[in-house]
């Protein structure tokens, strides 16, 4: 059988793919971890090779928990799906609730819909607030590490520059992560990338109208010039349930001469603790799979990533 280093690789190369459970079935596993978070519920226990749902397993009794916060009615939550006058429209654009799948079409099963990924042990919606797909946004905001002449710095070992991104260091769990987060109703996922950016990692909310200007004109800049798409779809999250799931689009924008971001503060906002520029390499520890997204924007810009050109992750 596989060691757990190629399976981590495999399953990072090889985002989900729909028709070949094998993929699948190595694809998630924090989405499999007990307790859930924030609470003190076991998930059931799912066997690696029960995972995908093409398996069959009558026996199969998982434990259904929706967290308090969600029950009480929050207006980024959806009611329980048999409370009366709530008719959710599943595989498609829902008033102003997007639940389309990034990964294509999900099924719906009495009237619940079904993880993607296969079986987590748990149903309801945990801390997730959507039945179905929960739409989040990652923006990787990047530039080049300069020395004090503002010249680029080269890896010693690789040669390649360093690249730094702004990273934001979490407070529910300590961990560094890319400034992101849950893309409201009705908003252009380009809005939400902004918007997050802004409050997490520039403390938006806590500007004066004129210095929030100020910013908001320096990050249509960044914004707004030529980015790209890192990643879109399923994640691989500790709060995925069967009826509910991460889904999120990371996208790089990229400040070449370093002149955009130089003026802007960075200043913890809300859900961060620490706000920094941090230099890109694959000794980072990051949060969820924000690792894999992060070194395809290293490889993107053929910037340093390793030390160890030995037998890795390799297509």
């Amino acid at each position: 059988s596989f060691s757990k280093v190629s399976v981590k690789c495999w399953s990072l190369l090889h985002p989900l793919n729909m028709s070949n459970s094998y993929n699948v079935k190595l694809y998630h596993s924090k989405a499999l971890t007990s307790p859930y978070p924030g609470s003190h519920v076991e998930r059931s226990q799912v066997p690696e090779d029960k995972v995908g749902w093409m398996t069959e397993w009558r026996d199969y009794n998982p434990v259904e928990y929706t967290a308090m916060s969600v029950l009480s009615g929050p207006n980024w939550a959806d009611p329980q799906i048999n409370d009366k006058g709530f008719s959710p429209k599943f595989n498609e654009r829902d008033g102003e609730v997007e639940r389309k799948s990034l990964n294509g079409l999900y099924a719906v099963e009495n009237g619940r819909p079904r993880n993607p990924a296969g079986r987590t042990g748990l149903t309801g919606r945990g801390l997730l607030g959507r039945w179905g797909p929960n739409h989040a946004a990652d923006p990787v905001v990047t530039r080049w590490k300069r020395d004090g002449s503002g010249s680029k710095v080269a890896h010693p070992v690789t040669g390649k520059n360093i690249l730094q991104f702004v990273a934001i260091k979490r407070r529910d769990c300590g961990e560094w992560a890319i400034p992101g987060g849950m893309v409201d109703p009705g908003e252009k996922i380009s809005a939400t990338l902004k918007r997050e950016f802004a409050e997490e990692a520039l403390n938006s909310l806590q500007k004066s109208p004129e210095e929030k200007r100020e910013l908001e004109k320096r990050l249509h800049k960044l914004f707004s010039q030529k980015h790209f798409v890192v990643y879109r779809g399923y994640v691989d999250d500790p709060r995925n349930t069967d009826n509910a799931w991460m889904e999120t689009e990371a996208v790089n924008y990229h400040d070449e001469t370093g002149e955009t971001m130089d003026n802007l503060p960075l200043e913890a906002g809300d859900d961060a603790g620490v706000v920094k520029w941090v230099d890109i390499s694959e000794k980072l520890k990051l949060y969820a799979s924000h690792s894999y997204f992060i070194k395809l924007v290293a490889e993107k810009r053929e910037a340093h990533w390793s030390e160890d050109p030995g037998p890795g992750c390799h297509e």
